[in-house]
C-alpha cells in the first residue's frame, strides 16, 4: 500500500508518498507539511499505479466488445443477454441464499418449468430478477433515487412486502461479517450523496472502475432491509451496459473471495481494496461475452 515518508534536509522537513510492492518502489512529493487531504492523495497515487496494470486490458475489452456489438445482429445480442441473465440471476440470488440450482434456474426462466420442493419465494425472486435485468438493460434505466426504489420494489414486492421499495428504519447486521453499516438516520443523506457523486463521476471515471465503485458504495450504505447485494449488482451491470462494456456475473463459486474483498475494504475504510479485486476479476471473467 501507500506509506507517508518523512525526510529531513538540513533544518527542513519534506513529506513523500511511497508505494513499494516488493519489486518496484515509487514516490511522489507530498509537501513540507502533511497535507490535509492526505487520504485523497494516498488513494489517487495508489489508483494511478494500479491503472498502469489494467488500463490496456480494459481498452482491449472495450474494443472487442464494440466490434462484437457492431457486427452482431440485435436478435443475437438479445439472445446472449437472455442467456447471460440465467446465470447472473442464479448466482446473484444464490449468493443471498436462494435454494435454486443453476439448472433449475435456467429451466424456470427459459421453459417455465417449476422445480419441485423448492420455496415459492425463491422462484418468484428469480423470475422478478430476470425480468428486471432485461428491462433495465433494454431501457438503460438511469441510476437515481426513483429508479433504485422502483427496482427494489419490483424485485421484492411479491416476497418481502415489508421491505420492498422502502429505505430501512432499523439497524442491520450481516451474520458472519465484520462490516458495520450506517445507522438508519444517516441513510437518506448518504443516498443523496451517492446519487450526486454518481451524477458527477459518470462523466469522468473509467466505466469499469465506476461500476465497481457504484457496487461498493451502494452496498456499503445498505439502504434496504434486505436485497442490497442484488440491487448493487444490478446497478453494477447497469453502468457497464450504459457505457457499452460487457456485463459481469460474480459467480457463486467465487463468493468467498468476493466477500473478503468487500469486508476488507469496508473494515479498512479503503474502497480501492475492493476496486482492485473487482477490476482484476472483471478482466479475468468477461471474455465469454464477446
Amino acid at each position: 500500500m501507500v506509506s507517508l515518508v518523512k525526510r529531513k534536509k538540513g533544518n527542513k522537513v519534506y513529506y513523500y508518498l511511497r508505494h513499494d510492492d516488493g519489486k518496484v518502489q515509487r514516490e511522489i512529493y507530498a509537501g513540507k507539511k502533511i497535507p490535509k487531504n492526505i487520504q485523497e492523495l494516498r488513494r489517487n497515487f495508489y489508483l494511478r499505479i494500479l491503472r498502469k496494470g489494467w488500463i490496456q486490458e480494459l481498452k482491449k475489452i472495450k474494443q472487442r466488445h464494440s466490434a462484437f456489438l457492431k457486427a452482431t445482429p440485435k436478435a443475437e445480442i438479445d439472445n446472449r443477454q437472455e442467456i447471460f441473465s440465467y446465470d447472473f440471476t442464479h448466482d446473484s440470488n444464490k449468493i443471498e441464499g436462494s435454494s435454486l440450482t443453476k439448472q433449475e434456474t435456467r429451466k424456470l426462466l427459459r421453459f417455465r418449468l417449476t422445480p419441485t420442493n423448492k420455496p415459492e419465494s425463491d422462484m418468484i425472486e428469480a423470475k422478478n430478477h430476470h425480468a428486471l435485468f432485461l428491462e433495465m438493460i433494454a431501457k438503460k434505466i438511469p441510476i437515481c433515487s426513483k429508479s433504485v426504489l422502483r427496482l427494489h420494489y419490483n424485485l421484492f414486492h411479491d416476497t418481502k412486502p415489508q421491505f420492498a421499495g422502502k429505505i430501512r428504519s432499523s439497524r442491520i447486521v450481516v451474520r458472519g461479517s465484520k462490516s458495520a453499516f450506517p445507522h438508519p438516520r444517516f441513510v437518506p443523506a448518504l443516498l443523496d450523496q451517492f446519487f450526486k457523486w454518481y451524477g458527477s463521476a459518470k462523466r469522468k471515471e473509467d466505466p469499469v472502475e465506476l461500476a465497481g465503485l457504484v457496487h461498493f458504495r451502494f452496498v456499503s450504505i445498505h439502504p434496504f432491509g434486505d436485497g442490497n447485494g442484488r440491487i448493487s449488482r444490478l446497478l453494477m451491470n447497469n453502468v457497464l451496459n450504459e457505457f457499452d462494456y460487457p456485463m459481469l456475473n460474480i459467480k457463486y463459486s467465487d463468493r468467498y473471495h468476493y466477500y473478503n474483498a468487500l469486508e476488507n475494504a469496508q473494515t479498512g475504510l479503503d474502497e480501492i481494496v475492493f476496486l482492485k479485486w473487482f477490476v482484476d476479476y472483471y478482466i479475468r471473467h468477461v471474455g465469454v461475452w464477446s
